[in-house]
């Protein structure tokens, strides 16, 4: 692995965490819900031999700061600052789940700054359907088990969610997410989240995304990340999907191989 750097940017009443290894074209990768850069360990050590490599802690997560209630903020911007403070012009942009809506919103706030988008288990603002909705009732459920029984019991709540563990093929995997989700704070279920996403909200614009863009699902991914896969690749008018067998919604951490290999592919392509 290349050597690594760390540290922390300072953005709008807030700060965030970062690593970064390797020199080239830059890969940015996001991570998903209840978790840290560390959801990207495998592809950070193995893309950093290539290429410039950046991942970071989304606000509210990991080692970057807490939000704070009365202080709105944007996911996307605070891209943008980090890009800015690392003298990034553009970047491929990467985000899993949870990530790949702040992606979404990052390219479609600064095209000009994403040179292509990989989008893995796929998500979107805005987005809305019956598999949506029971996956909102399984969540509405987590947050009821930490109002009654406190946040010692948030992580076995999550884990235990219908969704969520539908999708967990290789039990490794899980066990993988767990250790990391150990550390999340859960701060969006006691508190009032300043968070605000792009505006006009994105599930109704993503045919305005020009650029290159790679969907990566699985045959056992969360029942609305499959139609929002479907749906970008309908949309989007330069884009690849690509189903992953025998894996869930970790795909990435149950098939890194596979899953570095089509993402390998796909950066070659663009210049």
């Amino acid at each position: 692995m290349a050597r690594s750097l760390s540290g922390f940017v300072e953005v709008y009443n807030g700060r965030l965490f970062y690593q970064s290894a390797g020199s080239g074209d830059v890969l940015v990768f996001i991570h998903g819900n209840t978790g840290d850069h560390q959801h990207w360990d495998v592809q950070f050590d193995f893309f950093s031999k290539y290429y410039r490599v950046v991942r970071y802690d989304v606000r509210g997560f990991g080692q970057s700061s807490l939000p704070i209630e009365d202080k709105p903020y944007t996911d996307h911007e605070d891209l943008e600052a980090l890009l800015d403070q690392l003298d990034i012009k553009n970047a491929h942009i990467t985000g899993w789940s949870m990530g790949s809506a702040i992606a979404i919103d990052f390219c479609l706030a600064f095209p000009h700054r994403t040179k292509s988008l990989t989008l893995v288990g796929p998500w979107v603002y805005g987005y809305s359907s019956l598999a949506q909705q029971a996956m909102n009732a399984d969540l509405a459920e987590v947050g009821a088990v930490i109002s009654e029984e406190g946040l010692g019991a948030a992580v076995d709540a999550w884990m235990k969610a219908p969704f969520f563990s539908a999708t967990i093929v290789d039990p490794a995997a899980g066990d993988q997410f767990r250790k990391i989700a150990n550390n999340y704070s859960f701060w969006v279920y006691t508190h009032r989240s300043p968070l605000r996403v792009l505006k006009p909200i994105a599930a109704g614009r993503i045919s305005e995304i020009q650029v290159p863009t790679l969907i990566l699902t699985a045959e056992q991914d969360i029942p609305a990340c499959l139609e929002i896969a479907d749906l970008l690749d309908e949309s989007l008018p330069d884009s690849c999907k690509i189903t992953l067998e025998e894996s869930g919604h970790l795909l990435h951490m149950e098939k890194p191989e596979i899953f570095n290999q089509h993402l390998a592919d796909f950066i070659k392509t663009i210049y």
